[in-house]
């Protein structure tokens, strides 16, 4: 939306995507701040963050790019779009097409220690929004922005990592992870293992990344990742919902999961 308004108003001069992202992550940042203190308890304490992200300025995404964003458009509206823009449009599994932007990897958080502190003071830390804002290093030290959005699971995974999280939820509207999505032979996965997962074909720019994320996180600290809808946050953490993915099946957390 942000990037649209900043090119009708000056279609030669387009808003930078990191500028867009820090836009978006302290817009709704607030959004989620002003509600969630709304329903937590009195003396509850919030803060919201804005977090730049390092990425490789080698990193393949680069030349690739696969994260959609913005609106959907028709053929003819996307034709005219890439006429006029030069941007890159995937079709998404619904069928519509949307613009794609290059999707590197997080390296680091820079500002992991600030959340550290927060935290340890009892605050509840909104942060890493949208995957964070994208930056390197360039050849005097220095960082600054990049033309690209960060995949926020991935960028989730790493936080998640950083703070040795007991487990990792990766919330969004649908109930799971499926297989064959959307074909005649869709089925839910439930308690599962990341190696069980690295055969599955999924989208690259939705629920792949999300798969990703989890399967990286439980290889990497043993411990648990959930996939589902936000209103089944607790239910997946019990076990009772979603896609639980383990390192392995020998765990105990694995072992009490049943089916979806």
């Amino acid at each position: 939306m942000l990037a649209l308004q900043g090119a009708a108003y000056d279609p030669a001069k387009p808003w930078p995507l990191d500028v867009l992202g820090a836009e978006t992550e302290g817009m709704i940042g607030y959004l989620i701040e002003q509600e969630l203190m709304n329903a937590l308890p009195d003396g509850s304490h919030c803060a919201t963050l804005l977090s730049r992200v390092e990425v490789d300025p080698a990193d393949p995404a680069f030349n690739a790019p696969s994260k959609p964003i913005g609106p959907f458009y028709s053929p003819e509206e996307a034709a005219q779009a890439q006429k006029e823009h030069g941007w890159t449009l995937v079709t998404e599994v619904s069928g519509g097409l949307r613009r794609a932007v290059p999707s590197p990897l997080p390296q680091r958080i820079i500002g992991l220690d600030a959340i550290k502190v927060l935290l340890g003071a009892g605050q509840t830390v909104i942060c890493a929004g949208g995957g964070g804002v994208p930056v390197v290093q360039n050849s005097n030290g220095d960082m600054q922005g990049v033309e690209a959005v960060i995949d926020k699971d991935r960028t989730a995974a790493l936080l998640a990592l950083e703070l040795k999280a007991d487990a990792l939820l990766l919330l969004t509207d649908v109930t799971a992870v499926f297989e064959d999505y959307g074909g005649p032979d869709q089925r839910a996965l439930g308690a599962t293992t990341a190696d069980a997962l690295d055969g599955l074909d999924l989208a690259p720019g939705s629920m792949g990344p999300k798969v990703a994320a989890a399967s990286d996180f439980a290889r990497k600290s043993g411990r648990f990742a959930g996939i589902g809808r936000l209103s089944d946050a607790r239910a997946i953490l019990e076990g009772r919902a979603g896609t639980r993915v383990m390192q392995d099946t020998t765990s105990s957390a694995y072992l009490r999961s049943g089916p979806v």
